[in-house]
């Protein structure tokens, strides 16, 4: 067999470097955990290979860089073989390729590229004559499986050759010799060297998954040796590729348990990028919830539906991604949606179809369980239908905002409710409902309600998200109050992202949402990091469910450094106060989540309960305070405090204003964080007693005040010892009560 000029087996299994056997040099496996910015140093993460080990790319910040200089050019003739595993296909940004190796130029039409695009398509592309050359495979490269990629240059013949697992997948030929244009730029692995650069910090175009077995040789293989190379590879597995354990292939969320900042007690992604959670749903003794996820980096990008499971929505379980972008139906993303049940009972998901190919470029799409086939109660197998289920169409509402379909059945109808605008020039939000008796066929029957854009212009031009639950009569479990509440998230101009809400009357025959306040009311008064809803009546309980994002606000540099970005919130309960307004507390499952009770304090005064404090600290706590007869116009708490207050963050309410506050004037003392200010809202509870009901988790605060309101901020110290708790008032606080617990993981290892 011929001797190639380079050549990575990686097989070290364990550190940053991988040796290149023929040049004898370890390179430099660039990774962002290395960095160790807000964890120790963690080495890039090693798999078993076909011989030996491999190295695993996590998408976006896995690559090795090699010098030009230090580089042999081939010119007449290249080979390139590799075994890979894809995790996911990158979305192909200005139509480049997710490297596996290259040194190239495409705008110089210098060098060559061997990588993969959308939906498995892979290529081989070179520089050559003043021309650039691509040669694409007939036959798409497996997702979680081990494939043989293989690319011959036969510069001398002019043919350009592709193969996967030894045999030819395409070849093309010119009527004249080839030469590859040498190129000066460096040679990269698992990155492509004309990368997009997305947010300032990440470049775009980068292989996620596994490699092992990199060899390039300056010669051009012929179909025998690349088929005897592929046949000797395996002879070790009984000449069978062997298979992989999917589970082996996720995002190891145990590279993220340590770091600092990151929640462990709420439900979130393995790792990388997470929008909101929604689709929620109850089945065979299990809650699951989806959520928007890009699988390849901590970056808003290409959107796959996550999915996680859980016995009592506090203890969290992944399982691999139920939808994902396909060629045809969905090429360029899964937008958000719900879930349903068909008419016996099993799960069927709504979703946005994300096709820029049609217009307007989304859609409504329909999946449905395979449990009635193969009995996976972890519901991890979804059909797709095979053409959207509903189009917008010109008139109805604004052309080209149209998706979050949220479906329920009621007295044998199912209704749909998908975001839009009312499509007016001076006309607000609205989502329009459609009706059907199968799931498939429905019919449209105008808007449920529109908001005046004239009055209320941070409700933006067009709403996402819309939810319609209806309202439980607080302490009664079950029993309905014949009203409903209608959350929706603005967009457009003017929006202000935040939770919006309406109390009402939901007619089904009119298909028609009556309001009770033409205001509407929000929920969390923390400023953007409440967002994102999905609901759920639980089939269990009968409680109205809301599930919705705890946004991060940080940098896209701290983003990638710290390889995670967002999480979803507590899950909330909502139901009609006696007094006629909503009540928002947190599922009383949350308890389940609790460890050693840290204090336990009734009645005592504010500089009693702060000695006792001054032992304790934490930053994954539960907290619930009563300030009974507090006289003091200002009351409240610090949190990730460090001993001498140089850093903390404090939740407070004033009693004359009504007012809920949290204060991070001194939550970091890291200039590079973005979490700073004042954030607040109304608190109306007159002359009751303050009830706090606090959930710390090391960046992620939620404050629950009197079941009216809640308050969700973030907070990212950078002094390791802000993790200490202090009450505190402007006048007599008068008797308190106090619990503060621990709290364990809502992941166990996995």
């Amino acid at each position: 067999m011929s001797k190639p000029f380079a050549y990575w087996t990686f097989d070290e299994g364990q550190g940053n470097r991988a040796a290149d056997s023929i040049f004898g040099q370890a390179d430099t496996i660039q990774f962002a955990l290395s960095k160790g910015r807000f964890q120790a140093p963690r080495d890039p993460v090693w798999a078993d290979g076909i011989k030996g080990k491999a190295l695993s790319f996590d998408g976006y910040s896995t690559f090795i860089r090699r010098p030009a200089a230090q580089t042999v050019q081939p010119s007449d003739n290249l080979t390139i073989t590799a075994w890979i595993a894809p995790r996911t296909y990158d979305y192909g940004a200005e139509k480049r390729l997710s490297a596996i190796v290259n040194q190239h130029s495409r705008e110089r039409k210098e060098g060559y590229i061997l990588g993969l695009f959308k939906h498995g398509a892979w290529s081989f592309q070179a520089g050559a004559g003043g021309e650039w050359l691509e040669l694409w495979a007939f036959e798409p490269v497996p997702l979680h499986r081990w494939s043989m990629v293989s690319a011959v240059f036969d510069g001398r013949e002019g043919r350009i050759s592709l193969y996967i697992n030894g045999r030819k997948t395409a070849e093309t030929t010119a009527d004249h010799p080839l030469k590859i244009a040498p190129s000066s730029a460096d040679l990269l692995i698992g990155r492509n060297n004309d990368g997009v650069v997305l947010a300032e910090s990440f470049i775009m175009n980068n292989f996620d998954g596994w490699m092992d077995e990199l060899a390039l040789y300056d010669l051009a293989l012929t179909e025998a040796e690349i088929r005897e190379q592929y046949e000797q590879e395996l002879r070790a597995h009984g000449s069978v590729i062997p298979l992989i354990d999917r589970k082996a292939m996720a995002i190891p969320r145990a590279y993220f348990a340590e770091d600092r900042h990151r929640p462990q007690y709420h439900m979130n992604p393995p790792g990388h990028w997470m929008n909101e959670p929604h689709a929620p749903l109850y089945f065979e003794g299990q809650y699951h919830l989806f959520y928007q996820q890009n699988p390849q980096g901590p970056f808003y990008h290409y959107i796959h539906w996550g999915h996680a499971v859980s016995p009592d929505l506090v203890h969290w379980r992944d399982l691999p991604a139920a939808l994902s972008p396909e060629p045809g139906l969905d090429p360029d993303g899964i937008w958000s949606g719900s879930a349903s049940y068909d008419p016996e009972g099993l799960p069927v998901l709504f979703y946005t179809i994300g096709n820029n190919g049609e217009t307007p470029n989304q859609s409504i799409g329909l999946a449905r369980s395979t449990f009635s086939e193969d009995g996976d109660n972890d519901l991890t197998s979804w059909i797709k239908h095979p053409s959207p289920i509903v189009r917008q169409e010109r008139g109805a509402g604004l052309f080209g905002e149209f998706r979050d379909p949220f479906v329920w059945k009621e007295d044998g109808i199912y209704y749909m409710l998908v975001g839009t605008g009312a499509g007016g020039p001076e006309e607000g939000g609205t989502a329009l409902v459609y009706v059907s008796s199968d799931m498939l066929n429905w019919e449209g029957r105008g808007p449920l309600y529109i908001s005046d854009y004239g009055k209320y212009p941070y409700l933006g031009t067009a709403w996402e998200l819309p939810v319609l639950l209806p309202l439980p009569l607080e302490g009664e479990e079950g029993a309905g109050s014949g009203k409903h509440v209608l959350l929706i998230s603005p967009w457009g101009e003017g929006a202000k992202v935040e939770v919006n809400y309406w109390i009402g009357v939901w007619d089904p025959k009119a298909c028609r949402f009556y309001p009770e306040h033409e205001e509407p009311g929000l929920i969390d008064v923390g400023d953007f990091h409440f967002t994102g809803p999905s609901g759920m009546v639980d089939p269990r309980t009968g409680r109205s469910l809301v599930f919705t994002i705890a946004q991060g606000e940080r940098t896209p540099e701290i983003d990638y450094d710290c390889g995670w970005a967002h999480g979803a919130g507590m899950p909330v309960s909502l139901f009609l106060r006696s007094d006629g307004r909503l009540g928002v507390e947190p599922v009383e499952e949350a308890a389940l989540l609790r460890g050693r009770r840290l204090l336990s304090a009734s009645g005592s005064d504010l500089d009693e309960i702060n000695r006792q404090l001054a032992g304790i600290s934490g930053d994954m706590l539960e907290i619930k305070l009563r300030f009974h007869s507090c006289q003091a116009e200002q009351v409240g708490i610090s949190l990730r405090r460090s001993p001498g207050g140089e850093e903390e963050t404090v939740i407070r309410f004033h009693r004359s204003r009504q007012r809920l506050e949290v204060d991070r004037t001194k939550t970091t003392l890291d200039a590079r964080e973005r979490t700073r200010g004042i954030q607040g809202g109304e608190l109306p509870i007159g002359e009751e007693t303050l009830r706090l009901h606090i959930f710390v988790d090391r960046s992620l605060i939620e404050c629950y005040a009197g079941g009216l309101k809640s308050l969700t901020t973030r907070a990212y110290p950078s002094r390791l010892d802000a993790l200490g708790l202090l009450l505190w008032s402007s006048g007599p606080a008068g008797q308190i009560d106090m619990e503060v617990w621990e709290m364990a993981p809502a992941y166990q290892a996995q």
